[in-house]
């Protein structure tokens, strides 16, 4: 059972699953040149998954939205490098640097970015609308 009762509604879930999103992509930018002494503890780059929600009366008006379901981390190997200098090389000199994409999560911040400002300028016109037309009866 959803609350979702009009566009704010839509909107409003937009918006935070888009800000949920910024910030997986502001956490793994800032943990993306991390080291470990391990592949198992070194970072892995974080991912929100969706999920789409539907209003109760899905069949007559067709409106859905978006939560975040969960948030996981990515499955990808951590990059290893031979660096026996380093203080937090293992026993064999290897360290291994966080498992991020700086170039994948820069893509994710500028879409997940625009599909928050659409989201607001959505908010916007509606707003305008509303009020030229509360305007109209006066």
């Amino acid at each position: 059972m959803s609350d979702i009762k009009n566009i704010f509604d839509i909107a409003s879930r937009g918006m935070s699953a888009q800000m949920v999103r910024l910030n997986t992509v502001a956490s793994n930018l800032a943990n993306a040149g991390s080291v470990a002494s391990s592949d198992a503890g070194a970072y892995r780059a974080l991912k929100p998954v969706f999920k789409t929600i539907y209003a109760d009366d899905i069949q007559k008006t067709g409106v859905s939205s978006v939560n975040v379901d969960d948030i996981l981390a990515v499955d990808r190997p951590a990059e290893k490098s031979y660096q026996p200098g380093h203080p937090k090389a293992d026993e064999n000199g290897f360290i291994y640097t966080a498992a991020v994409n700086v170039d994948e999560e820069l893509v994710e911040m500028l879409e997940a970015s625009r599909q928050y400002e659409n989201s607001v300028e959505m908010v916007t016109t509606l707003r305008g609308l509303m009020m030229r037309t509360i305007n109209m009866g006066k």
